[in-house]
Protein backbone atom coordinates (compact mmCIF):
# COMPACT_ATOMS: atom_id res chain seq x y z
CA UNK A 1 0.00 0.00 0.00
CA UNK A 2 1.39 3.38 -1.02
CA UNK A 3 2.01 5.86 1.80
CA UNK A 4 0.03 9.12 1.68
CA UNK A 5 1.77 11.75 -0.42
CA UNK A 6 2.60 13.98 2.56
CA UNK A 7 3.17 11.23 5.12
CA UNK A 8 4.88 12.57 8.24
CA UNK A 9 5.49 16.04 6.85
CA UNK A 10 5.11 18.77 9.47
CA UNK A 11 3.49 21.79 7.79
CA UNK A 12 2.95 25.14 9.45
CA UNK A 13 -0.62 26.47 9.20
CA UNK A 14 -0.88 30.16 10.04
CA UNK A 15 -4.60 30.76 9.50
CA UNK A 16 -6.90 32.07 12.22
CA UNK A 17 -7.95 29.28 14.56
CA UNK A 18 -11.57 29.57 13.40
CA UNK A 19 -10.54 29.07 9.77
CA UNK A 20 -7.69 26.57 9.91
CA UNK A 21 -9.90 23.49 9.62
CA UNK A 22 -10.23 23.19 5.84
CA UNK A 23 -6.49 23.51 5.24
CA UNK A 24 -5.45 21.37 8.21
CA UNK A 25 -8.01 18.66 7.38
CA UNK A 26 -6.87 18.55 3.76
CA UNK A 27 -3.22 18.22 4.76
CA UNK A 28 -4.03 15.60 7.39
CA UNK A 29 -5.94 13.52 4.84
CA UNK A 30 -2.71 13.26 2.85
CA UNK A 31 -0.71 12.11 5.87
CA UNK A 32 0.79 15.45 6.87
CA UNK A 33 0.97 16.79 10.41
CA UNK A 34 -0.54 20.28 10.36
CA UNK A 35 1.20 22.45 12.93
CA UNK A 36 -1.31 25.17 13.74
CA UNK A 37 0.14 28.48 14.91
CA UNK A 38 -2.64 31.02 14.37
CA UNK A 39 -1.01 34.37 13.74
CA UNK A 40 -4.30 36.04 12.83
CA UNK A 41 -7.27 36.64 15.08
CA UNK A 42 -10.43 38.17 13.64
CA UNK A 43 -11.61 41.09 15.77
CA UNK A 44 -14.23 43.82 15.32
CA UNK A 45 -13.08 47.04 13.64
CA UNK A 46 -12.18 49.95 15.90
CA UNK A 47 -15.50 51.50 14.84
CA UNK A 48 -18.59 50.12 13.11
CA UNK A 49 -19.80 53.62 12.18
CA UNK A 50 -18.91 53.45 8.47
CA UNK A 51 -20.26 49.93 8.03
CA UNK A 52 -23.47 50.68 9.94
CA UNK A 53 -24.15 53.78 7.88
CA UNK A 54 -23.53 51.88 4.64
CA UNK A 55 -25.73 48.94 5.64
CA UNK A 56 -28.61 51.26 6.51
CA UNK A 57 -28.33 52.67 2.97
CA UNK A 58 -27.52 49.38 1.26
CA UNK A 59 -30.31 49.72 -1.32
CA UNK A 60 -28.69 52.93 -2.62
CA UNK A 61 -25.60 51.06 -3.87
CA UNK A 62 -25.31 49.39 -7.26
CA UNK A 63 -22.56 46.96 -6.21
CA UNK A 64 -21.47 45.38 -2.93
CA UNK A 65 -17.93 44.01 -3.05
CA UNK A 66 -16.93 41.32 -0.56
CA UNK A 67 -13.20 40.72 -0.25
CA UNK A 68 -13.14 37.66 2.06
CA UNK A 69 -15.28 35.14 3.91
CA UNK A 70 -14.63 37.21 7.04
CA UNK A 71 -16.15 40.25 5.31
CA UNK A 72 -19.27 38.24 4.41
CA UNK A 73 -19.76 37.06 7.98
CA UNK A 74 -19.12 40.52 9.39
CA UNK A 75 -21.68 42.11 7.04
CA UNK A 76 -24.31 39.49 7.83
CA UNK A 77 -23.72 39.66 11.58
CA UNK A 78 -23.73 43.46 11.64
CA UNK A 79 -26.92 43.63 9.58
CA UNK A 80 -28.58 41.28 12.07
CA UNK A 81 -27.36 43.42 14.98
CA UNK A 82 -28.92 46.48 13.34
CA UNK A 83 -32.18 44.62 12.80
CA UNK A 84 -31.77 44.66 9.01
CA UNK A 85 -33.04 41.67 7.05
CA UNK A 86 -30.88 41.31 3.94
CA UNK A 87 -33.62 39.26 2.28
CA UNK A 88 -36.02 42.20 2.63
CA UNK A 89 -33.71 44.83 1.10
CA UNK A 90 -33.45 45.61 -2.60
CA UNK A 91 -29.83 44.53 -2.66
CA UNK A 92 -27.05 45.76 -4.92
CA UNK A 93 -25.30 43.31 -7.18
CA UNK A 94 -22.66 41.37 -5.28
CA UNK A 95 -19.08 40.70 -6.38
CA UNK A 96 -16.90 38.24 -4.45
CA UNK A 97 -13.13 38.04 -4.67
CA UNK A 98 -13.11 34.24 -4.96
CA UNK A 99 -15.09 31.01 -4.85
CA UNK A 100 -14.92 30.57 -1.06
CA UNK A 101 -16.15 34.13 -0.50
CA UNK A 102 -18.96 33.58 -3.00
CA UNK A 103 -19.96 30.34 -1.28
CA UNK A 104 -20.07 32.11 2.10
CA UNK A 105 -22.16 34.92 0.59
CA UNK A 106 -24.72 32.44 -0.73
CA UNK A 107 -25.06 30.97 2.76
CA UNK A 108 -26.40 34.34 3.96
CA UNK A 109 -28.75 34.63 0.96
CA UNK A 110 -26.66 37.04 -1.09
CA UNK A 111 -26.81 36.36 -4.82
CA UNK A 112 -23.29 36.66 -6.27
CA UNK A 113 -23.22 38.18 -9.74
CA UNK A 114 -19.47 38.23 -10.32
CA UNK A 115 -16.43 36.18 -9.31
CA UNK A 116 -13.15 36.87 -11.17
CA UNK A 117 -11.17 34.11 -12.85
CA UNK A 118 -8.15 34.76 -10.63
CA UNK A 119 -8.91 35.18 -6.94
CA UNK A 120 -7.01 38.43 -6.35
CA UNK A 121 -8.08 42.04 -5.99
CA UNK A 122 -6.60 43.13 -9.30
CA UNK A 123 -8.68 40.57 -11.21
CA UNK A 124 -11.84 41.56 -9.37
CA UNK A 125 -11.26 45.23 -10.15
CA UNK A 126 -10.58 44.46 -13.82
CA UNK A 127 -13.74 42.35 -14.12
CA UNK A 128 -15.86 45.07 -12.52
CA UNK A 129 -14.38 48.07 -14.33
CA UNK A 130 -16.59 47.89 -17.46
CA UNK A 131 -19.76 47.83 -15.35
CA UNK A 132 -19.34 50.54 -12.75
CA UNK A 133 -18.93 53.93 -14.42
CA UNK A 134 -21.32 56.31 -12.64
CA UNK A 135 -22.30 53.62 -10.12
CA UNK A 136 -22.16 53.61 -6.32
CA UNK A 137 -20.01 50.83 -4.89
CA UNK A 138 -19.61 49.60 -1.32
CA UNK A 139 -16.51 47.62 -0.37
CA UNK A 140 -16.63 45.69 2.92
CA UNK A 141 -13.15 44.56 3.92
CA UNK A 142 -10.50 44.27 6.61
CA UNK A 143 -9.07 47.37 8.20
CA UNK A 144 -5.58 48.20 6.88
CA UNK A 145 -6.17 46.54 3.51
CA UNK A 146 -4.62 47.32 0.12
CA UNK A 147 -6.33 50.05 -1.90
CA UNK A 148 -6.05 48.27 -5.26
CA UNK A 149 -9.79 47.69 -5.69
CA UNK A 150 -11.12 51.11 -4.58
CA UNK A 151 -8.43 52.98 -6.53
CA UNK A 152 -9.13 51.01 -9.73
CA UNK A 153 -12.90 51.41 -9.46
CA UNK A 154 -12.68 55.14 -8.81
CA UNK A 155 -10.44 55.41 -11.86
CA UNK A 156 -13.17 53.60 -13.83
CA UNK A 157 -15.73 56.22 -12.80
CA UNK A 158 -17.38 54.71 -9.75
CA UNK A 159 -18.23 56.40 -6.47
CA UNK A 160 -16.67 54.09 -3.89
CA UNK A 161 -17.31 53.82 -0.16
CA UNK A 162 -15.00 51.60 1.89
CA UNK A 163 -16.18 50.22 5.24
CA UNK A 164 -14.02 48.33 7.72
CA UNK A 165 -15.92 45.14 8.57
CA UNK A 166 -13.26 43.52 10.78
CA UNK A 167 -9.56 43.68 11.58
CA UNK A 168 -6.76 41.16 11.88
CA UNK A 169 -4.84 41.04 15.16
CA UNK A 170 -2.04 38.76 16.38
CA UNK A 171 -3.09 36.37 19.17
CA UNK A 172 -1.07 36.78 22.36
CA UNK A 173 -0.12 33.09 22.34
CA UNK A 174 1.38 33.15 18.84
CA UNK A 175 5.06 33.90 19.70
CA UNK A 176 5.36 31.04 22.22
CA UNK A 177 3.48 28.65 19.93
CA UNK A 178 5.76 29.56 17.05
CA UNK A 179 8.91 29.02 19.07
CA UNK A 180 7.69 25.58 20.18
CA UNK A 181 6.72 24.60 16.62
CA UNK A 182 10.15 25.50 15.23
CA UNK A 183 11.92 23.62 18.02
CA UNK A 184 10.06 20.46 16.97
CA UNK A 185 10.84 21.04 13.30
CA UNK A 186 8.84 22.24 10.30
CA UNK A 187 9.05 20.92 6.73
CA UNK A 188 7.20 23.86 5.11
CA UNK A 189 5.11 26.91 5.96
CA UNK A 190 1.80 27.76 4.28
CA UNK A 191 0.51 31.28 3.76
CA UNK A 192 -3.08 32.13 2.84
CA UNK A 193 -2.79 35.93 2.74
CA UNK A 194 -0.37 38.83 2.93
CA UNK A 195 -1.53 39.37 6.50
CA UNK A 196 -0.44 35.86 7.45
CA UNK A 197 3.08 36.76 6.28
CA UNK A 198 3.30 40.06 8.12
CA UNK A 199 1.76 38.68 11.30
CA UNK A 200 4.09 35.67 11.29
CA UNK A 201 7.01 38.09 10.97
CA UNK A 202 5.64 40.03 13.94
CA UNK A 203 5.23 36.82 15.96
CA UNK A 204 8.80 35.80 15.13
CA UNK A 205 10.15 39.15 16.28
CA UNK A 206 8.15 38.92 19.50
CA UNK A 207 9.58 35.43 20.07
CA UNK A 208 13.14 36.58 19.40
CA UNK A 209 13.40 34.45 16.26
CA UNK A 210 15.20 35.29 13.03
CA UNK A 211 12.73 35.80 10.18
CA UNK A 212 12.47 34.34 7.60
CA UNK A 213 13.17 30.83 8.85
CA UNK A 214 16.26 29.38 7.21
CA UNK A 215 15.80 26.12 5.34
CA UNK A 216 11.98 26.11 5.51
CA UNK A 217 10.20 26.52 2.16
CA UNK A 218 7.23 28.86 1.94
CA UNK A 219 4.05 27.82 0.13
CA UNK A 220 1.97 30.78 -1.07
CA UNK A 221 -1.72 30.87 -1.96
CA UNK A 222 -1.32 33.48 -4.69
CA UNK A 223 0.63 36.33 -6.30
CA UNK A 224 -0.11 39.04 -3.73
CA UNK A 225 0.92 36.77 -0.86
CA UNK A 226 4.01 35.79 -2.87
CA UNK A 227 4.89 39.44 -3.35
CA UNK A 228 4.66 40.02 0.41
CA UNK A 229 6.86 36.99 1.03
CA UNK A 230 9.47 38.39 -1.35
CA UNK A 231 9.32 41.74 0.43
CA UNK A 232 10.25 39.81 3.58
CA UNK A 233 13.15 38.08 1.77
CA UNK A 234 11.36 34.73 1.72
CA UNK A 235 10.59 33.95 -1.95
CA UNK A 236 7.95 31.20 -2.11
CA UNK A 237 9.11 27.78 -3.17
CA UNK A 238 5.76 27.22 -4.87
CA UNK A 239 2.54 29.16 -5.48
CA UNK A 240 -0.95 27.68 -5.53
CA UNK A 241 -2.87 27.47 -8.79
CA UNK A 242 -5.77 28.05 -8.49
CA UNK A 243 -5.33 30.53 -5.66
CA UNK A 244 -7.45 28.76 -3.06
CA UNK A 245 -7.12 26.18 -0.27
CA UNK A 246 -7.31 23.09 -2.55
CA UNK A 247 -4.69 24.74 -4.76
CA UNK A 248 -2.51 25.41 -1.73
CA UNK A 249 -2.73 21.76 -0.67
CA UNK A 250 -1.87 20.65 -4.22
CA UNK A 251 1.14 22.98 -4.14
CA UNK A 252 2.30 21.36 -0.90
CA UNK A 253 2.05 17.95 -2.54
CA UNK A 254 4.03 19.10 -5.59
CA UNK A 255 6.75 20.47 -3.33
CA UNK A 256 7.00 17.79 -0.65
CA UNK A 257 5.82 14.48 -2.08
CA UNK A 258 9.08 13.48 -3.75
Amino acid sequence: MTAPSLAGRRILVTRAASQAGKLSDGLRALGAIPVEVPVLEIQPPLSYDALDQALRQLASYHWLILTSTNAVRAVANRAATLGLQLSAIHLPQVAAVGAATAEEARKVNLHVALVPEAYVGESLAAALAPHISGKRVLIARAAVARDVIPDALRAAGATVDVADAYRNAMPAAAPAQLRAALEQGIDAATFTSSSSVTHLADAARAAGLVFPFAGIPAISIGPITSQTLREHNWPPAVEAAPHDIPGLIAAAVSLLSH
